[in-house]
């Protein structure tokens, strides 16, 4: 079983992701430097759009095609016009506009009509018998809702029983951010052309995008030779950054790791980061929690060294410590912040997660050996807004976050963002809906955790770590579904993720 709210052959899909404003300026630089025209590149579009709607539903006869008043509809001109060519009955629907289309989508209407087919209004009657349609109607370009017209079409195509393929982005959604300010498109399948657009990667992207699929028109070789500053990680990259370890290696050199929270009633969120960091190959974890977790927390992981917090032991164990991770179930009482005073300026690696991170949000300060995990909802305390306004644009928000507390921030969510103080930015492809329920975060924790002791910088650490975390998560997906996936069921996985030398982890 898998889940299909995202799904792709990742090694089909590239690893560099181009920003919509820069990958729309750079389109004709590419082309002229191939000595290609931009008609040429819709042709290329149009021919691989037909190819895949084709090759994935060959039983569809009739096809309606959505048309939009620029390049994306002119990509649906030509998808008809090659349909119509193979004896496909198609229905072609184009919006009207007071404005000029550009040229090459001129150029492809005429070929259309020049092949004898039909544009009719939008507003007909659709067939009862369409089994297919092909989303033309907005491209990377859009940046607001669309209009009332727009709309209406979306509506009627979601509603349709006929499965959507979207050329480029489904329409609606925002190529940069994967917003959805007003209808969008729910595509069975996208195919993007030239390069990845972060909109299709987080955000609202897993609700709407389908199926992932990607051609680059042939423009590899200048798309190779340009710099991207975002990037897409996923599991076939673990390798990259779990290298299998020297046999004489000894706990001393994995990472001694202190995990700080676990205040009254919360003993589970700091045993699970705690586990969590030990599968994650930890050397050693020591926990420093309320008296009354410490029985609890043994018996149900003997591994970890478990101490009752208090000043003298927290003293201690930050001499001892490599690497800290303070936040699971801390609270926000005196307990808690006395801890969390004391560790804020220690110059080791370190974790702030949870309730440390809604401290800092009351007094805010800036580190650049800190690692910020927020959920959306601590990041819009953290910079003082609303959940609305992460959500609307979380690259953007993450790179805020940077500025405002220094380090590495992760921004949690369907399509995660990592971004740090150096101007890196990535987006995680790993991951499904199981993974909404509670103590997930704490898990997270004592992966990147674990991770920064194993020697990962702070953004490597923290890229690798979710993509371990949502990788394990994907295998308990394929195994048996997303309801009812705990974070203690991870356990099982990631120890088989973080080891990518001995199990390919997609394809377990």
């Amino acid at each position: 079983m898998t889940d299909h709210t995202l799904t792709r052959n990742l090694a089909s899909i590239p690893h560099s992701i181009w920003p919509a404003d820069d990958l729309r300026r750079a389109e004709k630089e590419a082309a002229d430097s191939l000595g290609l025209t931009l008609h040429e590149l819709m042709l290329r579009a149009g021919e691989a759009a037909f190819t895949l709607a084709r090759n994935t539903y060959p039983d569809a006869q009739h096809w309606l095609v959505l048309c939009g008043h620029g390049n994306n509809g002119g990509d649906g001109y030509v998808v008809a016009r090659l349909a119509a060519a193979q004896g496909i009955r198609v229905t072609l629907l184009a919006l009207e506009s007071d404005k000029p289309l550009p040229e090459e989508a001129y150029e492809a209407r005429d070929a259309w009509l020049n092949a004898g087919g039909v544009i009719h209004a939008p507003d007909i009657l659709w067939s009862e018998d369409i089994d297919l349609i092909i989303d033309g109607l907005l491209g990377t370009g859009l940046r607001n809702a669309p209009r009332d017209d727009v709309a209406d079409l979306i509506e009627r195509a979601n509603k349709s029983p006929a499965p959507v393929v979207a050329l480029d982005i489904p329409s609606g959604l925002i190529a940069q951010t994967g917003a959805t300010p007003g209808a969008v498109i729910h595509a069975a399948h996208t195919l993007t052309f030239i390069a990845l657009k972060p909109g299709l990667l987080t955000g609202k992207a897993r609700d709407v995008v389908g199926k992932l699929h990607h051609h680059s028109l042939g423009l590899d070789s200048w798309l190779a030779g340009q710099p991207t500053t975002i990037s897409r990680f996923d599991a076939s990259q673990l390798a990259d950054w779990l290298p299998p370890r020297r046999p004489t290696s000894h706990k001393g050199d994995h990472g001694r790791l202190v995990v700080i929270g676990g205040d009254h009633g919360t003993a589970g969120a700091i045993r699970m980061t705690g586990e969590a960091a030990l599968r994650t190959g930890a050397g050693l974890v020591r926990v420093l929690t309320r008296v009354e977790n410490i029985a609890p927390v043994i018996t149900a992981r003997p591994e970890l060294m478990v101490h009752e917090l208090t000043p003298q032991s927290l003293d201690d164990s930050l001499e001892w410590a490599d690497v800290v991770v303070i936040g699971p179930g801390l609270g926000q009482q005196s307990w808690g912040q006395q801890a969390l005073r004391k560790v804020e300026n220690i110059r080791k690696p370190m974790l702030w997660d949870a309730d440390a991170l809604n401290l800092l949000a009351i007094n805010p300060d800036k580190r650049h050996n800190r690692l910020l995990t927020p959920h959306p909802g601590e990041a819009a305390r953290l910079l003082g807004c609303r959940v609305a306004d992460i959500e609307s644009d979380r690259l953007s928000a993450a790179q805020r976050l940077v500025q405002r507390y220094g380090g590495v921030v992760v921004l949690k969510g369907a399509g995660t963002v990592v971004a740090d103080d150096a101007g890196h930015l990535g987006i995680i492809d790993a991951g499904n809906a199981g993974m909404a329920s509670g103590g997930m975060g704490d898990v997270l924790s004592g992966i990147i955790g674990a991770l920064l002791g194993q020697s990962l910088t702070l953004y490597d650490a923290a890229c690798a770590g979710c993509v371990a975390h949502g990788a394990a998560a994907d295998m308990l997906a394929e195994r048996s579904g997303t309801r009812g996936m705990l974070a203690t069921d991870l356990f099982s996985t990631l120890k088989r993720v973080v080891n990518p030398d001995v199990i390919d982890v997609n394809h377990d």
